[in-house]
């Protein structure tokens, strides 16, 4: 039976949900679909940051010879498998582009302006009587063991000054008054308030049963399978067995949203990058940390979640869509938490988690309206920013539907702009 519908959303991961939550509160009728459950893909499984001071994109200078570098060492924090891939090679490319200080520091500015919007947006979302998600601002530590990461924290952290954002250089006295767990081999951390945490599951599964609260369609185990297309407009969207008409849809499928995308015949450039992470529950009340950790020699992302459990999550994997989990990275995560924090030897492991983040090559997402599609707006291409980019991506894609004028300028977000 063909159903009919304002927006179609094609997604169901934060983004999504987040999509769907505005779009719904605008008056707007919509359905959202989602392949499997609500949340549970790459969202489920990621560090639960809301990282408002990350202004830096994954695109830096350093960055691509340093993933060259790494390229023969799967344990590595960067990853990238060697293979034959045109779309891979075209990605890395313009990643190359990407990686020098002026294109950074004309990416950091909107980055901040994206995080601090959605970091306010957060805040009124925990401020809903019904919206529990764990939400708790108590900063971001960056933990340095080794002189050479300490010196490129401070680095990172007076460029992070310069945008305006606050970075306070610990020694080991100050680092302790905030973290009394840690080893004494942790002798310098940088700290960031400007950072918060959260459950994501629960964030995410709340919005969207609030979205369906205000009248939202939500259906799951709906793939979609294909596309109608007439005269440059969506006309239909079939998912299994069924098919919606649509008025506007979203692209907001995460890794998935570059196979949908040529699909349509708007090609957007994007690979998938694996990340691993390890939910472990707590020994007793006061084990493992009480904020956000960094652990920058390793780039593992420590997170408490509430007060029996927490997380850790290693980088980035460019291995395509390989559903092989790489065991090497996963116990390169957990030395990384034995080094820094004590009691951490056999860890009461939760859950071993494996996702793909939407990442562009030059880390900026793809948020607007597609050039060659009328009827079809981006939102995705979030890499390591997707939680974070949640509520702000949903209020952006509710104004560009709506009709007004986006609150921040899309210029650089062009969805076609490779």
């Amino acid at each position: 039976m063909d159903r009919q519908t304002e927006i179609l959303i094609i997604g169901g991961g934060v983004i999504g949900a987040c999509c769907a939550f505005y779009l719904t509160r605008l008056g707007k009728q919509v359905t959202l679909v989602e392949r499997g459950e609500i949340c549970s893909e790459v969202s489920d499984g990621n560090a639960c940051w809301v990282a408002a001071a990350y202004a830096l994109p994954t695109a830096a200078p350093g960055v691509m010879g340093q993933g060259l570098r790494w390229i023969l060492d799967s344990a590595s924090p960067f990853y990238i498998k060697p293979r034959f891939d045109f779309d891979l090679l075209r990605w890395l490319w313009q990643f190359r582009a990407a990686c020098t200080h002026e294109r950074m520091m004309a990416s950091a500015p909107l980055l901040l302006q994206l995080n601090r919007q959605s970091l306010q947006l957060f805040r009124d979302l925990a401020e809903i009587e019904k919206l529990e998600f764990g939400y708790s601002e108590r900063g971001l530590l960056t933990l340095h063991q080794s002189e050479k990461a300490r010196n490129a924290g401070e680095q990172e952290a007076e460029i992070l000054r310069g945008l305006g954002i606050e970075a306070i250089s610990l020694d080991r006295k100050g680092l302790i008054a905030l973290e009394p767990n840690l080893k004494a081999e942790v002798t310098s951390a940088i700290f960031y308030p400007e950072h918060a945490h959260l459950n994501a599951s629960k964030l995410v599964n709340a919005v969207a049963d609030q979205a369906k609260l205000e009248g939202a369609t939500i259906l799951t185990h709906s793939e979609v399978t294909g596309f109608t297309l007439r005269e440059g407009r969506i006309t239909e969207v079939k998912i299994s067995d069924d098919s919606i008409q649509a008025e506007e849809v979203v692209l907001a499928a995460g890794a998935w949203s570059s196979i949908l995308a040529k699909q349509l015949g708007a090609p957007i450039l994007m690979e998938p990058a694996k990340g691993y992470s390890i939910t472990a529950k707590r020994k007793f009340p006061d084990h493992g940390p009480t904020r956000s950790i960094s652990i920058d020699d390793a780039r593992v992302a420590v997170t408490p979640l509430g007060i029996d459990r927490f997380r850790f999550s290693s980088t980035l994997e460019l291995a395509g869509f390989d559903p092989r989990i790489n065991t090497r990275r996963l116990a390169a995560s957990r030395e990384a938490m034995q080094s820094i924090f004590s009691d951490m030897e056999a860890l009461d492991e939760e859950k071993t988690f494996y996702g793909y983040r939407p990442l562009t090559p030059d880390g900026l997402p793809y948020i607007g309206r597609s050039e060659k599609i009328q009827n079809l707006v981006f939102a995705t291409g979030h890499g390591k920013l997707g939680l974070t980019h949640g509520p702000i991506t949903g209020q952006l894609v509710s104004q560009i539907i709506g009709g007004k004028n986006p609150s921040i300028d899309l210029t650089l977000l062009r969805p076609e702009r490779f």
